[in-house]
């Protein structure tokens, strides 16, 4: 098959489209710098925390609507194993994600001025544990971007025939330049038009889709084996546990990154970050209709009716490729360059994202809070856009490696909720928690994870809980083994705390020597007595920031990452 003209010429617009928009944003955001004389790292980060009701619901929706959710969801409900119930547990998960962070964590995490997630270790554990969590932060977000680059860079090779390496290098490059240029400012703002671009371009391809004659009535395939597995999964008893698992999974681990508390740090209130959260949750929603249907319709296709041929995408081992297939195959070739804009808008509206989260961490909790405290205003902009940079090519590079989307999300995933999630719970909402227990609890996580195994990653179960069962000479867990029992996220948070209370009474009663008190668990003070020494309301905070705001650039009030 020759390139494709036209859709090249089509993404040519798509991209210049977005561009042009990050662009334009980059200008608005130095404008409104010189308006409220902000420094330019909070600028950059949390557009000075003046980010609209509108424009964050915009840009807190399009957090996770990226290329891996819908290229992997669509995935999801054509394997017969995940299906629609796979699916829709995902989808109400993530959703609940926006609501929790909006009414749990915003109003903690805001009361104490924060700029990123791990400010609040940084007071309460010191600069070296923090910086510590800011490298898995970091891995979390790289695993991130090659979940959303590899959506495109399918869909690109299946229906444009250009190589995938191309279209992959191409839209990180895009995504690159315009957060270098205009940070929060311009992510935000290209989110608008990356988010209408989705809706308008999945929507245009589903009636195609479903009306063409190979495919079958969507409805009869739900439970039916007919030319496929049933595509709505598989709901049986056993798997209760699992799908509780799993929608704990994705709505709490979802609090694990730090692009979700950047939107709600930059909203201008906090009020406005709550509605934002509300209205995000249900918005997310809606764009998850398309891509099941689309997945619905793919195991509903009579494959061999198409040019496509037999066997079937997933008989092959290209299930992961599934959505690129729909398009191409089941749509005519105008309306599928339509859908191939839409993806890669919804690349570039989640790569973005995961650049300027790693950025944030790695600047302020890494390079200013650890390697240069006396860092420079002008210097920390310097090392967001460097850290911008090295995030993408190292993320992007990590397609190479070609595994199914699905992988990179659930390991990213994995991560977020094992490792980081428990351990922003603590510091937030436990007094007793200290850097001992955090780095117990890390340990306890992630090595009762390794243990409990995981397919999809590759890793046989050597503890056998309840329910584990011998498949096809495979050992598979149906406890929930991210989550509950003696194993994982709730065990982490369980070692935290008693390692916690164990080290602050034995240094506090002087059972071991005060010099061997590593994170000062004696000297520590709880969130509440810093906040009520910082201000606990809204107002005194904005009238501090207008006050830091007129200092000099050596003070960088700002960019303390003392919450």
């Amino acid at each position: 098959m020759a390139v494709n003209i036209p859709g090249v010429i089509a993404m040519v617009f798509f991209y210049l489209l977005v561009l042009g928009t990050g662009i334009w944003a980059s200008f608005k955001s130095k404008r409104e710098q010189k308006k409220s004389a902000a420094t330019g790292m909070d600028m950059a980060l949390l557009g000075n925390r003046r980010i609209s009701l509108v424009v964050g619901i915009f840009t807190m929706t399009a957090t996770w609507v990226g290329g891996g959710f819908i290229v992997g969801t669509a995935e999801m409900v054509y394997t017969p194993s995940m299906g629609l119930t796979l699916a829709l547990v995902m989808t109400t998960a993530y959703s609940s994600s926006f609501i929790i962070a909006g009414f749990i964590f915003c109003k903690p995490m805001r009361d104490r001025r924060c700029v990123t997630m791990l400010d609040p270790f940084n007071m309460k554990y010191g600069k070296a544990l923090t910086a510590g969590l800011g490298l898995v932060s970091l891995f979390v977000d790289v695993i991130w971007i090659p979940t959303t680059l590899l959506g495109l860079g399918g869909i690109m090779n299946v229906v444009l025939d250009l190589p995938i390496a191309v279209c992959v290098w191409i839209s990180a490059a895009v995504a690159i330049v315009y957060t270098l240029l205009g940070g929060l400012y311009s992510v935000a703002y290209t989110d608008i038009i990356q988010l209408v671009l989705i809706f308008v371009g999945l929507w245009v391809n589903v009636p195609f889709v479903l009306m063409n004659p190979s495919t079958l009535d969507i409805g009869q395939t739900l439970v039916n084996n007919t030319l496929h597995a049933p595509w709505i999964g598989t709901p049986e008893l056993k798997m209760t546990w699992r799908i509780i698992d799993d929608f704990l999974f994705f709505a709490l681990g979802s609090l694990g990154y730090q692009c979700i508390h950047q939107r709600t740090l930059s909203a201008s209130s906090t009020a406005t970050a709550k509605l934002t959260c509300l209205v995000a949750g249900f918005t997310f929603c809606l764009f998850a209709i398309p891509p099941i249907l689309l997945g619905a319709a793919a195991a509903s296709t009579d494959w061999n009716l198409t040019t496509y041929g037999s066997p079937s995408p997933y008989e092959r081992g290209e299930a992961a490729l599934v959505l690129p297939f729909v398009l191409q195959y089941l749509t005519p070739s105008y309306i599928s360059i339509i859908g191939i804009g839409c993806v890669a808008a919804a690349v570039m509206s989640s790569a973005d994202s995961a650049l300027l989260s790693a950025a944030s961490v790695f600047s302020v909790n890494i390079y200013k809070g650890l390697l240069r405290p006396q860092a420079s205003d002008r210097e920390l902009q310097w090392v967001i856009r460097a850290a911008v940079v090295v995030v993408g090519l190292v993320g992007t590079s990590l397609t190479s490696m070609k595994n199914s989307i699905i992988l990179f999300w659930f390991l990213g995933g994995e991560v977020a909720y094992i490792l980081v999630f428990p351990q922003l719970v603590c510091v937030l909402f436990f007094n007793i928690s200290n850097g001992y227990g955090a780095v117990m609890g890390f340990l306890v996580g992630l090595v009762l994870r390794l243990l409990s195994g995981d397919l999809s990653l590759g890793l046989a179960p050597v503890l056998h809980f309840p329910g584990c069962t011998l498949e096809n000479g495979v050992y598979v867990q149906y406890a929930p083994v991210k989550t509950l029992g003696p194993i994982s996220m709730l065990s982490a948070i369980a070692a935290i705390l008693v390692f916690s209370y164990l080290a602050s009474v034995l240094f506090n009663k002087g059972r071991i020597p005060e010099k061997w008190d590593v994170f000062k668990v004696k000297a520590q003070h709880s969130p509440q007595q810093l906040s009520a020494i910082t201000g606990a309301t809204e107002q005194n905070e904005k009238t501090k920031l207008n006050t830091n705001n007129s200092m000099t650039e050596a003070s960088e009030p700002m960019l303390s990452t003392s919450c």
